[in-house]
């Protein structure tokens, strides 16, 4: 019987059978590996628990700091993956651990460069001064999957050229199957519900990974990422080469930037690093719930500070899509939580996966109330997602919550965001920005899916909901960016199509309420927005708007009154 041999050259999409029947005939390897995992972790285990009993913890912290790193970085890629997610949590990680796994982003040893040579060369079938006019003699950089070097084509572009590291797939391949078989063993003992099988968690980072090290798949991500955000001046994307890229070799335009981390550069640069993190959690937003393609890594190693302000994005191997219905539902959470609506929240955990569709929810209501009420507490800038995510945690072990495989990667996304902001500016708050983003998306409502998601926050039990809708012009307006003019000519536009009938009718119903007229309401929401519209704005806008219809469509708003006999 043959099984397959996972070399470099073979098996570049992650089988999680394959691996597993491999590695099944191959006892000994797994073995091996799994000693050494053991001893290296557990004599840093050993060391930590005699310094306490030493009293020598506090001496010793930098020691241990810089031991963890070499632990991390001699057991390969796999692991440094974990510390680079680690390493852009500032709230959880001590700053001396902290200080040595923000290393893996970017210090990580290299290969031999007669090696990398080796790879480009019979990757690109060419050899290196037929391909570069310059080629820097070693890497500028090394991470954890391969290394760059600074190059410049024969027609003067000066590029980054991207090296994988050697046999990288046999070495992800043991360390997944040991994690499959270590997920099955821990699963039953685990108190959080995290789905119907803990494997599927390390099946989708094997998947993200497997495709990470395909650099012709990286080259795919990177023109569909620049095409999403084609135009947009704070978000700059590299143009790839593909003529002098393969599985192996990636060659990309090179960017001048400034770290993320480096506050003292950014600062000598001109560049606000408060405006720097407004721009990198809107563009992180813009991907979840506009494009749906979003960058599951955003550690400050893939993403660089332009001297112009803009934030470029250089890596793009670990990619993930959502279907419109996700991208939707996520937003709808998102302001169900705000505006404390925990029976919708609770239906949008069901269509997100998070419960099964035959799941009792009403126990859950107001578990959800108890403990993400104390979460959002008075303000929308008093919590943060980890705050959140350790909320919901109690929830999960008490209630029949599941943590679907998809989610897994959107919560590193936003954890890792999340710790980049953190870093730059400690008192950050990602809900600060992300529901102002939400508020406007909701209110602009360019897609039916959105407009619907509008309709259900706005209209609850067949009432139309004054205040939400005060709540998110109020918070769309908190940034400056936002217009309310071009909001309010596409609100005009729905309420007078055949699609807006409903809202239309509502807001009658809402405005005679009582045998009275709301004028009340209507003054709240006028003075929200008066300060940013003139007389001769609403003039055109009005004009505009009642132009693109006609007599019959604009008649639709007036109510029709039965005639005499």
């Amino acid at each position: 019987m043959n099984h397959p041999q996972l070399e470099p050259s073979q098996s570049l999409r992650y089988d999680a059978e394959a691996i597993a029947s491999h590695y099944r005939f191959r006892p000994w390897q797994v073995i091996w590996r799994a000693i050494a995992v053991v001893w290296l972790f557990g004599n840093f285990i050993l060391h930590l628990y005699l310094d306490r009993l030493t009293n020598r913890e506090e001496i010793n912290q930098p020691k241990r700091a810089r031991e963890l790193r070499k632990i991390i970085i001699t057991l390969g890629p796999t692991y440094i993956k974990v510390g680079q997610a680690l390493s852009t949590r500032p709230d959880l990680i001590r700053k001396d651990f902290l200080d040595e796994l923000t290393k893996l982003q970017d210090q990580l040893p290299p290969f031999d460069n007669h090696i990398a040579f080796d790879i480009i060369e019979s990757g690109l079938g060419r050899s290196i001064t037929e391909v570069y006019r310059e080629f820097s003699p070693n890497p500028v950089a090394a991470a954890s999957l391969g290394q760059v070097y600074k190059a410049v084509l024969h027609s003067g572009e000066t590029v980054a050229v991207k090296v994988q590291r050697p046999n990288l797939r046999p070495k992800l391949s043991l360390d997944l199957y040991l994690m499959r078989l270590l997920a099955g063993w821990v699963e039953p003992w685990l108190p959080l519900n995290l789905g119907h099988d803990l494997s599927l968690i390390v099946d989708e980072f094997g998947l993200k990974l497997f495709e990470e090290i395909d650099y012709l798949n990286e080259a795919k991500n990177a023109e569909l990422f620049a095409r999403n955000f084609e135009g947009d001046p704070e978000v700059k994307v590299p143009v790839i080469y593909n003529q002098y890229s393969n599985n192996f070799v990636l060659t990309l335009e090179w960017i001048d930037g400034i770290k993320l981390t480096d506050l003292a550069k950014l600062e000598a640069a001109g560049l606000d690093a408060d405006n720097l993190v407004k721009i990198g959690v809107t563009s992180g937003l813009r991907q979840l719930l506009e494009y749906g393609f979003f960058h599951a890594d955003p550690h400050p190693g893939n993403l660089f500070a332009t001297l112009d302000g803009r934030m470029a994005y250089i890596d793009f191997g670990m990619m993930d899509q959502l279907s419109e219905s996700m991208k939707e539902t996520i937003a709808s959470a998102v302001v169900q939580l705000i505006n404390r609506d925990y029976k919708a929240l609770a239906q949008d955990f069901v269509n997100l996966g998070f419960l099964t569709p035959d799941t009792d929810i009403r126990p859950i209501i107001p578990a959800l109330e108890t403990v993400l009420g104390n979460a959002v507490s008075e303000s929308v800038g008093d919590f943060n997602f980890k705050t959140i995510t350790d909320e919901f945690s109690e929830l999960m072990y008490e209630y029949p919550f599941r943590l679907p495989a998809k989610f897994a990667l959107i919560i590193r996304s936003l954890i890792t965001q999340e710790g980049l902001a953190l870093s730059l500016n400690p008192d950050f708050k990602i809900v600060e920005v992300s529901y102002p983003y939400v508020s406007q998306r909701l209110l602009t409502g360019e897609s039916p899916q959105l407009r619907r998601r509008l309709l259900d926050v706005l209209i609850k039990d067949g009432k139309f909901q004054w205040e939400r809708l005060e709540n998110m012009i109020e918070i769309a307006s908190s940034d400056d960016s936002f217009d309310i003019l071009p909001t309010a000519r596409l609100g005009l536009e729905y309420i007078l199509s055949e699609e807006g009938k409903y809202l239309r009718q509502q807001l009658l119903i809402a405005l005679t309420e009582g045998d009275r007229l709301h004028t009340d309401e209507v003054q709240r929401l006028w003075s929200l927005i008066q300060n940013d519209i003139k007389p001769q704005k609403i003039l055109d806008l009005a004009f505009n708007t009642f132009r693109q219809f006609s007599v019959t469509s604009v008649a639709a708003i007036i109510p029709s009154t039965p005639t005499s006999r």
